[in-house]
């Protein structure tokens, strides 16, 4: 399908919408366990409901980009979505006293749902009005800038508005339902709908994606790196609090990570639009290898020299958010994709659920194997070698990947 020619505005508009889904993802996986562990719910029941609904989501998502394709228009779909995202957030962020797990399921379950059929109706969107290779990568780039405005809002937020993290979570999610209205209302008013187009039979559109050999080689790529982007996340805290011995700074490194993360997007842009989309994610790869092998020689005390490791990750991330699905965006909308682009973003969007569950299922019992202990001083360089060569190790999994198939996943049009 071939897209509209936009004007800033318009792209602008478009990208608004990654700031409200962005501020879900935070509260969602970082605070909502702890939050109902204080309620005193029981911890085995918590994490069930915890990684049976993060299970359930993940595997739901293709179906919901085979539904995208064979909707006329995907943003009806937003529309869908955006009572599930706004009810379920309120639940989530005010826990019942009674009948507290039935409340977390529900609240689970309309979020989940809400923010994956959003997600993907909007990336797919996205794909549909790029005329070619240069607009989508700003569209692209455009939504994950928004996006990462959003995390950062959704970590200091809670904190600006309460004393305590429970009641400044409950604030939040009364401020995050006119900022989704707002922002939702924004995008669809002034971004370009795309031309009329066919739905997608659901034969084509589940699996086929799956059959695109281009397709399966950028996803191997993206589940190393992707995976090698989780590893740090899950494993940052406790390495500034145990390691760098500084967890009151643990707060300021994350903000930091993600303003690199905002402030690089125009630098990836430009240096995609001179060397190619593959070749400046390859540089992006060398990058954050480089700052984690630095992050190794770093002890106690070493605050000043960390926040220059979280500048040039951060910086690498960036790039990691905008060049990947521009160039799925791309495959999706060549005259060789075998599907929808909905379907395309829904096995992506699995694949990324998937990398978060992959970083904890290794760096959590690899460590308690090498004989770590949160809090405490032994396997300390257990902590500093997973946290730092891993990642690296990983990285440089992709970037051979990726260098061996340059030419088949840099799609122009």
């Amino acid at each position: 399908m071939q897209g509209v020619a936009l004007a800033p505005r318009q792209w602008l508009a478009y990208g608004l919408f990654g700031l409200p889904l962005a501020m879900v993802a935070l509260p969602v996986y970082v605070h909502v366990p702890r939050l109902y562990a204080e309620t005193g719910m029981n911890l085995a029941l918590l994490g069930f409901l915890l990684l049976g609904t993060r299970l359930l989501d993940a595997f739901v998502d293709p179906l919901l980009g085979g539904w995208s394709d064979r909707t006329v228009n995907r943003q009806r779909l937003i529309l869908l979505a955006l009572p599930f995202l706004a009810i379920g957030m309120l639940g989530l962020m005010h826990p019942q006293e009674t009948r507290t797990a039935l409340w977390l399921l529900l609240a689970l379950l309309a979020t989940y749902f809400g923010f994956s059929l959003a997600s993907i109706a909007y990336q797919a969107w996205g794909a549909e009005l790029g005329g070619n290779s240069g607009e989508r990568t700003l569209l692209t780039a455009c939504r994950e800038g928004f996006g990462l405005l959003g995390v950062v809002l959704a970590s200091i937020l809670p904190l600006w508005l309460a004393s305590d993290v429970a009641s400044g979570l409950a604030q939040l999610a009364w401020v995050f339902v006119p900022v989704l209205l707002v922002g939702a209302a924004l995008t669809l008013l002034g971004a370009p709908r795309v031309p009329t187009r066919s739905p997608v039979s659901e034969s084509s559109s589940l699996y086929q994606a799956l059959s695109d050999g281009r397709f399966r080689r950028l996803l191997l790529v993206f589940v190393a790196n992707g995976t090698a982007a989780a590893l740090p996340a899950t494993l940052v805290l406790f390495f500034v609090a145990d390691v760098l011995q500084a967890e009151k700074s643990g707060g300021f490194f994350l903000a930091l990570y993600f303003v690199a993360g905002v402030a690089g997007l125009p630098l990836w842009l430009r240096l995609s639009r001179r060397i190619g989309r593959v070749h400046a994610w390859l540089t992006s790869m060398a990058l954050a290898c480089a700052a984690f092998i630095g992050a190794l020689t770093l002890g106690a005390g070493d605050v000043w020299p960390f926040a220059l490791v979280c500048l040039a990750s951060g910086l690498a991330f960036g790039a990691d958010l905008a060049l990947p699905p521009a160039l799925l965006a791309d495959m999706a909308e060549s005259p060789q994709a075998k599907a929808g682009a909905g379907s395309y973003f829904g096995w992506w969007n699995l694949v990324t659920k998937l990398n978060l569950a992959l970083a904890a299922g290794i760096a959590l019992p690899l460590l308690g194997v090498l004989g770590y202990q949160p809090g405490g001083s032994s396997g300390l360089l257990s902590l500093a070698l997973v946290y730092c060569l891993l990642p690296v190790a990983l990285k440089l999994v992709a970037a051979a990947l990726a260098w061996r198939w340059r030419r088949i996943l840099e799609v122009q049009s």
